[in-house]
């Protein structure tokens, strides 16, 4: 049953629907600030919601990729696995990495410490493991930091939520650190440099993101950007780029936006995007217009006075909860109920026809020297990471728009140059992947719909293919050329589907397995999914770990008590939980076991 009309209005004004027109080139312009007073008469302009940003792990590469295989110097390590990213070469934050003679373990345990008179808290440690070759698997050191670490050579970066700390793997000493003001949106390491977004709350500026070994590192007003038309604000992001070796800032740049955010990053660009909030005063006013049976004309008069003060949407969303108040205390109680329906089942239908002109995502395009390169927008919103996707200098972007879901093809200007819209009515979207010319894509509601798009005309995509199927997937993984494994649930349970899409036209789920399990990280983390090539095998964590063939459908062929994260060196798979342990990928059979609880 839907809420009464003063509740609705209450909740737009504390988590205001997010809706503008779409013509509104203004919104494509940028400029930076010129002092602290203009600073302060934006954020009042466009409606500053206080509070501070609610990051996403939401940076993503154009391309999927395999694990890394690699040869040491020595000759020895023929095969070493990374973090499961999107591109090959562009490391991603996880609990767990390896260079293929050690494994670091982050937050592998709560240990007490205590300080003076206050009670004891508790802090987690980096544990470092001896893993190759496996028969000399044991424990070597600790770091008294944890958090999600990033690997380049000799360096293992260490990220907390309000600290960088970067130690030699060698003889595990400190070589530089970052106090960070604020928390992390996402980070992610690419030829020798950590690209690090940063989100914090300011009402002024100069800014100060973030402390290098002490050393502040000043943002002035003129170094961040905005939208020339004021929209509302929740945050302030800093774009940084540091050499990973030392530490040291090599460029950085700052701009207004909301919590709501997805970071995406190619080879070429950075990409970040958010759905903002915008006039509900205008809402209002054209709603009104089209129902204008439902309003008095003193009603209609004020609105369309108050819509043109110079008022920040704030002090408007105020005005109107005011004006409908008198509104209702004229009416009689059959009117006010009357009144209270209409207004809530027109004002739904509305929006759902109007959904592409109000709901939209607006994007910003960063250069890899720190320069802003174009805005754009999109009707909707994005899941996640996986929603982004640059290919061949346009970005592919599937939102969910009202009670549908639309993808559209941008430019290097983001500029629309192709769209597939109203695909998975009534369904919103759970999992989106892109490779090459096609798209992949899981909507659901009651059933999960497994879209193939075709993406070889960029400016005139299509859907390829549909497949409907019991339950959903939300993660979504290339295995080889023409397979895709699907990681979801049905009925509570966690659901493997195999996809063939060779015939892009017809895919086939061509093998099911249900595990019985209630949950999978997988599902809302892709990094703690792992796949093997050479041995056709995947891992995947609950509260069990499983290792599935996937070369003639799928069969479970090992299971541990434990196991949250795998990584594979040469020809052995290793498990990593409250132990480490290691099998032979040959034969399947253990050859090595380490505790790590005590």
């Amino acid at each position: 049953m839907r809420s009464l009309v003063i509740a609705a209005i209450a909740i737009a004004i504390s988590a205001p629907i997010l809706l503008q027109t779409l013509e509104d080139m203004e919104e494509r312009e940028f400029a930076t600030f010129s002092s602290p007073e203009e600073f302060r008469n934006y954020l009042s302009a466009g409606g500053y919601l206080t509070g501070f940003a609610k990051p996403f792990d939401t940076m993503s590469f154009p391309e999927p990729a395999p694990s890394v295989e690699t040869i040491s110097e020595k000759g020895e390590i023929e095969r070493v696995s990374q973090t499961n990213v999107q591109v090959y070469g562009i490391d991603e934050p996880d609990i767990v990495k390896t260079d293929g003679e050690k494994i670091f373990l982050s937050a592998y345990r709560w240990i007490p410490e205590f300080s003076g008179k206050m009670p004891p808290f508790y802090k987690q440690k980096t544990v470092v493991i001896k893993a190759f070759p496996p028969e000399e698997l044991k424990k070597v050191g600790e770091l008294n930091e944890s958090g999600e670490m990033l690997l380049f050579e000799n360096v293992l970066i260490i990220l907390s939520s309000s600290r960088l700390s970067a130690f030699s793997t060698e003889d595990l000493k400190e070589k530089y650190s970052a106090d960070l003001n604020g928390s992390i949106l996402a980070a992610r390491l690419y030829g020798g440099k950590i690209y690090l977004i940063l989100s914090q709350y300011s009402e002024t500026c100069p800014i100060v993101p973030l402390s290098v070994n002490g050393v502040s590192h000043v943002v002035e007003c003129s170094g961040i950007y905005h939208p020339v038309k004021p929209l509302p604000v929740e945050s302030i992001y800093t774009v940084l780029k540091l050499d990973a070796e030392s530490g040291r800032i090599e460029e950085s740049i700052s701009f207004v936006g909301n919590y709501a955010s997805v970071v995406y990053m190619s080879r070429d660009a950075i990409y970040v995007a958010y759905y903002t909030p915008t006039d509900y005063s205008e809402l209002m006013l054209r709603f009104s217009s089209e129902n204008t049976d439902l309003f008095p004309d003193w009603f209609l008069e004020k609105l369309k006075k108050l819509s043109s003060y110079d008022l920040s949407e704030r002090a408007k969303q105020v005005e109107i909860l005011d004006l409908l108040r008198r509104l209702k205390l004229g009416m009689g109680p059959e009117e006010r109920i009357l009144f209270e329906n209409e207004f809530n089942n027109r004002f739904e239908k509305y929006t759902e026809r109007h959904a592409r002109e109000l709901e939209r995502t607006i994007i910003w395009k960063v250069s890899p020297d720190m320069k802003i390169v174009a805005t754009g927008q999109v009707p909707g919103r994005l899941l996640n990471q996986f929603s982004m996707d640059e290919y061949e200098g346009n970005l592919r972007v599937a939102t969910t728009v009202g009670n549908s879901n639309d993808l559209y093809v941008l430019d290097s200007q983001l500029r629309t140059i192709g769209s597939v819209k109203g695909f998975g009515e009534t369904e919103r979207i759970y999992a989106v992947r892109f490779i090459g010319e096609k798209g992949y894509i899981v909507t659901f509601r009651q059933t999960d719909p497994f879209f193939v798009v075709d993406l070889s005309d960029p400016k005139n995509p299509k859907i390829a293919g549909e497949l409907k199927i019991p339950g959903f997937s939300s993660y979504l993984h290339p295995l080889g050329e023409n397979m895709i494994l699907g990681v979801g649930m049905e009925d509570g349970r966690v659901k493997l589907s195999l996809f063939d899409v060779s015939d892009a036209e017809n895919p086939v789920e061509i093998d099911r397995y249900m595990l019985s399990e209630s949950w999978s990280e997988v599902i809302g983390n892709h990094r703690a999914f792992l796949a093997d090539e050479k041995h056709q095998i995947f891992f995947i964590p609950a509260k069990n770990g499983y290792i599935f063939s996937y070369n003639d459908g799928l069969k479970l062929i090992k299971a541990t008590e434990s196991g949250f994260r795998a990584l594979f060196i040469d020809d052995f798979l290793y498990i990593v939980g409250s132990k480490i342990v290691v099998f032979d990928e040959k034969n399947w059979e253990k050859v090595a076991e380490l505790e790590l609880q005590s």
